[in-house]
């Protein structure tokens, strides 16, 4: 039974990991591998997640502004349970994240220096697997372990105007505006120990009334991601991660600005037990194209908890 319990937290840990280190903006920026990978009913797990990054990056890394140099902190804490949603496998998971740091950097030729300290916009996400998953005890899990099959889930992630914010400044802590993320994605064997992963998403945002003294408007933007995953031993993975997102052209007060999104990053994770019902996951990733903004480097460190 504990060997049964071990392998389902070890596996399942990595959606609220992965989860718990992304910035405060809801963005086809993250990499989550592994992120509809099932857990059997009745799962919790709590995360505190910490993440440096440095670069061209903004806490909100939606904003049209290129040439900054920041050195961001992000912590975070997150709590998901497993539950069965009409016969599927689904998770809830609540999300609230604290950011510090500085930056600096030219724009529109006046040299900007902020630093911010504060609570960020909280987040709460749903995910339900549609096919190859249904809801599933630990038998039920140790089988699928065993013996891989297609996996498709989908999921919708909504992010709250929580956050710190100061209409007079151009970077903020929080965002000051609603957001939500729609996403379908997929799991395929290539061998029962390699698992190729994907999904595409699109980010929705509402307005923000109190950009600067305007009004701040963003198409959406629209995303698409690959993993491939090794499996190594119960409990210890490791995935090579790809994204490219596009989109999220900004209007500010009528005015459409030059701003669209076309980016893409390479990174790794790699998840490993330390205890039965503990694990630690490590990740980096890196701009590899930028169009506008998003250029810069992070690294991230979890830990999970679940019973």
């Amino acid at each position: 039974m504990l060997f049964g319990l071990r392998n389902c937290i070890l596996y399942r840990t990595v959606i609220v990991v992965v989860l718990s280190v992304v910035t405060s903006s809801v963005a086809a920026q993250e990499l989550m591998p592994r992120a509809y990978w099932p857990a059997p009913k009745g799962t919790n797990l709590l995360v505190v997640g910490y993440q440096y990054s440095s670069g061209d990056v903004m806490t909100d890394q939606t904003l049209p502004v290129d040439g900054v140099d920041s050195k961001l902190n992000f912590a975070q804490i997150t709590y998901q349970r497993t539950f069965s949603l009409f016969d599927r496998s689904a998770n809830i998971q609540f999300n609230l994240p604290y950011t510090w740091g500085v930056t600096e950097g030219e724009i529109e030729g006046e040299f900007m220096k902020r630093e911010v300290s504060a609570l960020s916009d909280a987040r709460v996400l749903l995910s339900v697997n549609l096919l190859g998953a249904p809801s599933m005890d630990r038998k039920g899990f140790q089988a699928l372990r065993a013996k891989p099959h297609p996996i498709l889930g989908a999921s919708i992630l909504i992010q709250a105007p929580t956050g710190g914010y100061d209409p007079d400044k151009l970077s903020n802590v929080g965002s000051n505006r609603w957001s939500t993320k729609l996403a379908l994605g997929g799991i395929w064997p290539i061998r029962p120990t390699w698992l190729l992963e994907a999904d595409l998403g699109g980010g929705l945002f509402g307005d923000n009334d109190e950009f600067v003294g305007t009004t701040r408007q963003q198409d959406p933007i629209y995303s698409g991601a690959l993993y491939l995953v090794k499996r190594i031993r119960p409990g210890l993975w490791a995935s090579l991660d790809l994204n490219y997102y596009s989109g999220g052209r900004s209007t500010i007060d009528d005015d459409e600005r030059f701003d669209w999104q076309r980016n893409s990053r390479i990174g790794a994770t790699l998840l490993f037990p330390v205890r039965t019902r503990h694990a630690i996951r490590v990740s980096a990733s890196t701009g590899i194209t930028t169009r506008t903004g998003g250029d810069y480097n992070t690294f991230s460190l979890a830990y999970a908890r679940a019973w």
